[in-house]
């Protein structure tokens, strides 16, 4: 699916460079990449960051495993290729968010290291940040959690290729921030990342 299929095509090249977008914004952009198992927390810290982002002045937008499969990638599934599919997709997106000088907050399972590497590549070629986030929770927690209902339904075999069922999850080997959501309370994981995000200098240190 990533073959360039189109001819005859070429970057232009725009007047306006990254670091006016980022003068005009007050902050750099940078994609944080939140994976995890379903149920480990990833979308409830997004939604947090963005509040507490939002609330100091920094522009940012949540990509979100459901929504954008609602949209974008509503063609996708979830066989391999195409959650491989799917994170290329959303990895490319994000860039171009990053670019502008937006905090992409991105929210997905993405189960496997290569998939991910892939995504923090497209970024890195361009020099633009990328921060994988491990959203660390037990399975047993998870299954105890289950807000959607979805590790019951894969357990009755009603849900086939489900992640950490069926499906592996390749945990993250050198992720830049681990948080365990089991251990450590909502406003604490916040506090890390905009600590992360400062020492960074993404955002201004208050």
């Amino acid at each position: 699916m990533t073959e360039q299929k189109a001819t005859n095509v070429h970057w232009h090249h725009g007047q306006v460079s990254r670091e006016d977008r980022n003068k005009l914004l007050g902050h750099k952009g940078a994609t944080l990449w939140f994976t995890g198992l379903s149920g480990s927390g990833k979308s409830t810290v997004a939604v947090a960051l963005e509040n507490a982002l939002t609330a100091r002045g920094a522009l940012c937008y949540r990509l979100d495993g459901d929504n954008i499969r609602l949209g974008i990638n509503k063609n996708l599934g979830f066989s391999a290729a195409d959650r491989t599919e799917n994170i290329r997709r959303v990895g490319e997106v994000a860039k171009l968010f990053v670019d502008v000088g937006v905090i992409a907050l991105s929210s997905f399972i993405s189960p496997y290291r290569a998939d991910r590497q892939l995504a923090r590549e497209t970024h890195e070629k361009d020099s633009l940040p990328f921060i994988e986030v491990f959203v660390d929770v037990p399975l047993d927690e998870a299954e105890k959690r289950d807000p959607k209902g979805l590790y019951k339904k894969a357990r009755a075999g009603e849900i086939k290729n489900f992640t950490g069922i069926d499906d592996p999850y390749e945990a993250p080997e050198n992720a830049e921030i681990h948080l365990r959501t089991d251990q450590l309370t909502l406003e604490q994981e916040v506090e890390v990342l905009l600590k992360e995000l400062e020492k960074r200098g993404i955002i201004p240190a208050k």
